[in-house]
């Protein structure tokens, strides 16, 4: 009786060398994303750790008013949204860990830098819900605030506005606040947005606003969480605010807007001599 031996099925020399050669890649793209990752830890923990710091104090209500009531001695201009905290929020929590890390993150990460090109990210409009891209909504040379947080409507005049609805900076179960006019949960597909930017439009019918994409393209371009403020001209950035909330100043935007509103006057009052 003849013994039939199992057939052994050969793979070639070219298709274990490609194979080889994708794990390798792959190898040296995951080192590489973990040693980027490493160094944007390192060089967050400390901002990080003072925040966090920062909060555990002023969990201490007598710390609290102190702070708040200095800092609104100093406030300069009164247009600026004023940061206060009710006796009630908790600010020292996992959740607000959680919320400060995410902001610096997306802060020290962002594409977007004052006088290089403004990043063309998507954007979804309310009204209609169509798709469409940041630079859409400027027009020539015209500048075009870009408003990550409240509604401000200033020098329509001279320059466009749009407000850009981003993820909840305070979701009802996330890093909750009873500051907040509406309780938001966080949003788990584009409607949850859409339905939430719509009670932000109802309170300033007269502004346009587009939501973020759930891939958080624009708020990860331009390091908008909580809030911020840019000005683009030409397809570049002209004016970078600060990261909300102490760095969204509305007093700032109008300083740049009022410069430019002279530079045009002075440019139509320029007389030619030949």
């Amino acid at each position: 009786m003849e013994t039939v031996l199992p057939r052994q099925i050969g793979v070639s020399a070219p298709v274990i060398t490609t194979l080889t050669i994708r794990v390798v890649i792959l190898v040296i793209m995951n080192t590489i994303k973990a040693i980027k990752n490493a160094i944007v830890c390192l060089v967050l923990l400390p901002r990080f750790l003072m925040a966090a710091v920062m909060f555990w104090l002023l969990d201490f209500i007598c710390i609290r008013k102190k702070v708040f009531f200095r800092m609104k001695e100093q406030e300069g201009d009164a247009i600026d949204p004023p940061l206060c905290i009710s006796d009630s929020n908790r600010l020292f929590s996992l959740e607000s860990l959680k919320a400060v890390w995410h902001g610096h993150k997306l802060d020290f990460l962002k594409a977007a830098h004052l006088g290089h090109g403004a990043p063309n990210t998507e954007v979804v409009q309310l009204e209609d819900q169509r798709r469409s891209r940041i630079l859409d909504y400027a027009k020539d040379k015209r500048p075009l605030i870009l408003n990550f947080g409240s509604f401000v409507q200033q020098n329509a005049d001279i320059a466009d506005s749009v407000v850009v609805y981003i993820e909840e900076a305070h979701p009802s179960d996330g890093w909750m606040s009873t500051d907040a006019p509406y309780q938001i949960p966080k949003h788990r597909c584009l409607e949850d947005r859409l339905n939430a930017a719509q009670l932000m439009h109802l309170e300033v019918p007269g502004c346009l606003v587009v939501v973020d994409s759930m891939e958080n393209s624009s708020n990860a371009a331009y390091g908008a969480y909580f809030d911020r403020l840019y000005i683009l001209q030409e397809g570049k950035i002209v004016y970078q605010g600060g990261r909300g909330p102490e760095g969204y100043r509305i007093s700032e935007l109008r300083e740049w807007l009022d410069q430019y509103r002279r530079r045009l006057e002075k440019s139509d009052n320029l007389v030619i001599h030949v």
